[in-house]
C-alpha cells in the first residue's frame, strides 16, 4: 500500500512538473488568436453570400468580404546595401485587403491603430488628415510578442521598394486591417494585449500569400523572367486559370507592358485568419495590353537573396 501510494505521489508530482512545463511554454510567446466562441452559435456562410445580415462582426469579414490576397514582383529594392533584398524564385507579398462586397473599399478605419509613418493616401475621400505614426515600428510590436521566427519570414517574403519593410507593414496594416472586422480589437476578449492583433493580421496574411505560389505556377507553364522572351495575357491567364480555377487580377505598369502585380479574389467562409477561401475571378479587369507583349522580367542578381521558407 505504502509503494502504491508513493507511486500515485511521484506520478502526480510528474504530472504538475510537465503541465507546468507546459504552462510556461503556452505563455512564454503570447497568443495572438482572436476569441471565436461565439462564432459557434452563428450559421457559418461564405462573406457577400449571406442573405441576412451578419450579427457577429468578429465571426465574418463585414462589410469588407471580398477578401485580396495580393502579392508584387519587383525587380530591385533600392535598398540592397542595407541587405533588404527579393526572395529568389518567388513573388513577394503586397497585402490582405478587405474590399466590400461591391468592389469598393474603404481604408484608414482606425485612427487609434494608425502606424503607418507615411500614410498613402495622406487624406481621406472626405478630407480629413491621416496622421502619420510618429512611434516605433511595428518591427518592435513582433518582437515584443517574441515572433523572432514571423519577423524573419517577413523581412524575406515583406519586402518594401526605397523604405525599410517595417513601413510596408504598417501601412498595410493601417490602411487595409483596420478596416477588417475581424481583426476588431473587441475580438479578442477580455485578455486582449495590446498590438496581438497586428501580429495576427501578420500571420493572416502569410496564410494567404502562401495558398499561391505565383512564381511556381507560372514557371511550371514556361512562362519566366527574361529580358529576352516577352509572354502575352493570354498565356498568363491561361497558366493561372488552369492551376487554380479562376482568374486573378493582372496588373501590369508601363502602359500595361511589364508584368508588376497578382490580386487573387475570394469569399471567405469564417474569419479572414482561420477561414476557409472559396477564390473567385477577378472584379477588376487586367491593366495588362490585351495586345501588347508583357515583359516579366529578371531581377539582376544584386537584388534577389536565396531564402527558404
Amino acid at each position: 500500500m505504502l509503494s502504491l501510494l508513493r507511486a500515485v505521489t511521484a506520478l502526480a508530482f510528474v504530472r504538475l512538473v510537465v503541465a507546468g512545463v507546459s504552462e510556461r511554454r503556452y505563455s512564454g510567446i503570447p497568443n495572438t488568436f482572436p476569441s471565436l466562441l461565439s462564432c459557434s452559435s452563428q450559421v457559418p456562410v461564405f462573406s457577400c453570400e449571406n442573405a441576412s445580415l451578419i450579427q457577429n462582426t468578429c465571426c465574418s469579414p463585414t462589410p469588407g468580404g471580398l477578401v485580396l490576397a495580393t502579392q508584387f514582383w519587383d525587380t530591385h529594392t533600392g535598398l540592397e546595401e542595407q541587405g533588404q533584398k527579393l526572395p529568389k524564385g518567388s513573388w513577394t507579398i503586397h497585402g490582405l485587403w478587405p474590399d466590400n462586397c461591391d468592389g469598393s473599399f474603404q481604408q484608414y478605419c482606425d485612427f487609434s491603430r494608425q502606424y503607418d509613418p507615411a500614410p498613402s493616401p495622406a487624406t481621406l475621400s472626405d478630407g480629413t488628415i491621416i496622421p502619420p505614426w510618429e512611434g516605433p515600428g511595428v518591427d518592435t510590436f513582433i518582437k515584443d510578442f517574441g515572433r523572432n521566427d514571423l519577423l524573419t519570414f517577413m523581412n524575406k517574403f515583406w519586402i518594401n521598394q526605397g523604405a525599410p519593410n517595417a513601413a510596408f507593414w504598417a501601412h498595410e496594416f493601417s490602411k487595409h486591417a483596420t478596416c477588417t472586422s475581424t481583426f476588431d480589437v473587441k475580438c479578442y476578449g477580455p485578455d486582449y494585449k495590446e498590438h496581438e492583433e497586428v501580429i495576427n493580421f501578420f500571420d493572416a496574411a502569410i496564410r494567404a500569400f502562401h495558398r499561391y505560389p505565383s512564381f511556381d505556377i507560372l514557371a511550371a507553364s514556361g512562362i519566366v523572367p527574361s529580358n529576352k522572351t516577352s509572354y502575352t495575357l493570354q498565356q498568363i491567364t491561361t497558366a493561372i486559370n488552369t492551376q487554380i480555377g479562376v482568374t486573378p487580377f493582372i496588373g501590369c505598369s508601363h502602359n500595361g507592358t511589364v508584368l508588376s502585380e497578382l490580386w487573387y479574389f475570394h469569399h471567405v467562409l469564417g474569419t479572414e485568419q482561420y477561414g476557409s477561401f472559396k477564390p473567385l475571378d477577378s472584379t477588376s479587369p487586367s491593366t495588362c495590353s490585351q495586345t501588347a507583349p508583357i515583359w516579366y522580367f529578371e531581377r539582376t542578381p544584386s537584388s534577389e537573396q536565396e531564402v527558404r521558407a
